[in-house]
């Protein structure tokens, strides 16, 4: 898969809060104490087991996540609260296979020179209501985050994790090169994203831009 037009919007919140949202045998991972939670709007293409092709309508849609940072058995990645996109086949495959939050919602997208628009409203039957509406714009140099940096503690993650209904924790592997980075600016105009977990997010976020990667996605199994 491609990720494309990505922005990492991340808020340091309190660590106990966000701990006490996750399931057992989760440990948040934090950053000098704190815990970050990251919204993450972008656009996903070219989604296709390997060696088949894409398919239209399918393989390509606009997702926005609500996510975190964690280790289980002392393998870090990320823990996602929730994950809206605007493809109703590709969430109920999403949730069926790898047992991940995602929510069907109204999405919406446009690109005008450098500037990104995006909106999104949850739709899903049952979850808790979120809104987001931002523009967003990369700013200065491509770079490679450096080892051992914030910017590095947040993007290089290999790992995703979930669970089940039944409490069962998961694992995914991901695979892609360096995160090609830069600054980037936004306004935000609406961000409930974290009320689900009875977090408000205020004040600047830390923000990153990236303008593609490609990705690769292995079957999910027992953590």
């Amino acid at each position: 898969m491609r990720w494309l037009e990505l922005c990492f919007m991340h808020w340091a919140v309190d660590a106990d809060v966000v701990a006490r949202a996750l399931p057992d045998g989760v440990t948040l991972d934090t950053w000098d104490g704190r815990a970050y939670l990251g919204v993450v709007p972008f656009r996903m293409e070219g989604i296709h087991p390997r060696f088949t092709f894409d398919v239209p309508g399918l393989s390509a849609f606009p997702e926005l996540n609500l996510r975190t940072y964690v280790t289980v058995n002392g393998v870090p990645g990320v823990w996602f609260f929730s994950l809206d996109a605007a493809q109703k086949i590709g969430v109920r495959l999403a949730r069926t296979f790898f047992h991940l939050p995602y929510m069907d919602a109204r999405m919406w997208t446009r690109r005008e020179g450098d500037v990104i628009a995006y909106a999104s409203a949850r739709t899903h039957v049952g979850a808790p209501p979120a809104r987001f509406g931002a523009a967003y714009r990369p700013v200065g140099e491509v770079f490679t985050a450096r080892p051992g940096s914030l910017e590095d503690w947040l993007t290089s993650r290999y790992a995703l994790f979930s669970a089940d209904g039944r409490g069962r924790v998961f694992r995914g592997d991901i695979h892609h090169g360096p995160w090609p980075l830069q600054g980037a600016e936004a306004t935000l105009g609406v961000n409930t994203m974290a009320e689900q977990i009875g977090v408000r997010l205020e004040g600047e976020p830390h923000l990153l831009y990236s303008e593609r990667l490609d990705v690769h996605a292995w079957p999910i199994v027992r953590a």
